[in-house]
């Protein structure tokens, strides 16, 4: 009496959940030997060829090609015993009464239900062939062939047809394996393991380590001027949260007003002078830019007087010479106080008074020929005033397009003492003042 059985779709390999049926390769009807593959599925991982654990004749099939089936879902039924199988070998001695052609499993792909429950143990691959259970008629026993090696057989303990397939694709023999699974099962990892083995590449002759590189090129110490002015903006990166904002203006007017003063005679106005002047009226309206922050109170301190630094490029490196009360002072005073530290500055006579107490410094970056920069704030002020080269540009002047003389002015600031908005407004009205010299007039 022949019983159906069902195989269900197995995990085909570390936690996939499902498959889909790519081709059939039995149909209903036909015969199949235990472990011959019936279906060729996709996973996500790869294409593999599924065997049936079950001898019989097809009698069902459950999907058609490109259906996806999750697993455990029923794939085929088999009717088992209902023939003798072709592959059974003729000269088989014949088997002891009940093991005929009766359902087993595959290896790993769940056990037989018909039978009493009872684990099926899985031997090392490493054991040779065992002995029938029922002992075949007594025979002649046959000349002792030449000594030859010995080749394990027996049942492969894997149960994903992925394992299988890696193996083979590998060139691993999985019958050389021992499994790290339960009762000696092989792993994917186990035949991973096999593969980087072949693949890893002869260990490298050792050498000695290479000797440390010592950096080549001449050594500066950074010390005196260089050091102190490493030192000094080190610090203001360390602490200062800075931001840093720009605008282009028409410095026409200013230039012909600059031109105007120097033609009636006198001490020469210089540009900075004007600039300088500019930036302490502009100090008035915005006092928060001409302050300090005193971290160890927690205190943004505003500064009553207007202490006005700037860059002067020296032999000795840069120094930032400092105009006192300068908000007190005319475009004349200006004028000749930066004359006078310039001179003292290269000379290399300034007094350390002349070098500290800065509130706001203006840095005409503008004398080497660039137009723009993100200069540091000179440490412990709030702000710095960058100005660029003063060249003729193309324009739009009074709606029709020019050619004026424009500067890019930038201004950067400590975010700590002011936000966006200040630090705009100040600048906007450095720009206007460039652009307009008359709306300095409003607040001489």
């Amino acid at each position: 009496m022949p019983q159906v059985m069902e195989f269900k779709l197995p995990d085909l390999g570390e936690g996939l959940t499902e498959a889909e049926i790519v081709r059939w390769l039995v149909a209903v009807g036909d015969v199949v030997a235990i472990d011959q593959p019936v279906v060729e599925v996709e996973t996500a991982k790869a294409m593999v060829e599924v065997p049936c654990p079950y001898g019989g004749v097809v009698t069902a099939r459950f999907g058609e090609e490109g259906t996806e089936l999750p697993v455990g879902a029923p794939l085929i039924t088999v009717a088992v015993g209902a023939v003798s199988l072709p592959e059974a070998p003729a000269a088989q001695a014949p088997e002891a009464e009940g093991s005929g052609n009766v359902p087993r499993p595959l290896i790993g792909y769940g056990e037989d239900h018909s039978r009493p429950a009872r684990r099926r143990r899985v031997r090392p691959v490493t054991a040779a062939v065992s002995a029938p259970a029922v002992a075949a008629p007594a025979a002649p026993a046959a000349p002792a062939a030449p000594a030859a090696p010995a080749v394990p057989a027996g049942p492969v303990p894997v149960i994903s047809p992925l394992v299988r397939k890696l193996a083979k694709d590998g060139g691993v023999d999985l019958r050389g394996l021992t499994g790290s699974g339960p009762e000696g099962l092989i792993l994917r990892a186990d035949v991973e393991a096999a593969l980087a083995a072949l693949r890893a590449p002869e260990p490298a002759p050792v050498t000695a380590p290479p000797a440390p590189v010592t950096a080549q090129g001449e050594r500066i110490p950074l010390k005196g001027v260089r050091g102190a002015v490493a030192e000094k903006l080190s610090r203001s990166r360390r602490e200062i949260p800075d931001a840093t904002c720009w605008v282009d203006a028409d410095a026409t007017e200013l230039m012909a007003a600059r031109a105007a003063m120097n033609a009636v005679g006198g001490p020469k106005i210089s540009v900075l002078a004007l600039l300088a002047r500019i930036c302490t009226a502009a100090l008035a309206r915005y006092p928060e830019l001409n302050s300090t922050v005193d971290l160890a109170a927690k205190e943004i301190v505003r500064l009553p007087s207007v202490h006005l630094g700037f860059a002067a490029q020296t032999e000795r490196g840069l120094v930032v010479p400092v105009v006192r009360d300068a908000q007190h002072r005319n475009p004349e005073s200006l004028s000749a106080e930066f004359a006078r530290l310039t001179e003292l500055a290269r000379a290399g006579k300034l007094a350390p008074s002349d070098l500290t107490g800065g509130t706001f410094t203006l840095n005409n970056y503008g004398v080497f020929g660039v137009d723009g920069s993100t200069p540091i704030i000179n440490h412990p002020e709030a702000a710095m005033l960058g100005v660029g080269r003063i060249i003729d540009k193309p324009w739009v002047h009074e709606g029709q397009l020019a050619v004026r003389k424009v500067v890019q002015l930038s201004l950067t600031f400590d975010h700590r003492v002011c936000d966006g908005g200040t630090a705009g407004g100040f600048l906007r009205y450095v720009a206007d003042c460039v652009e307009s010299p008359a709306v300095l007039l409003r607040s001489l």
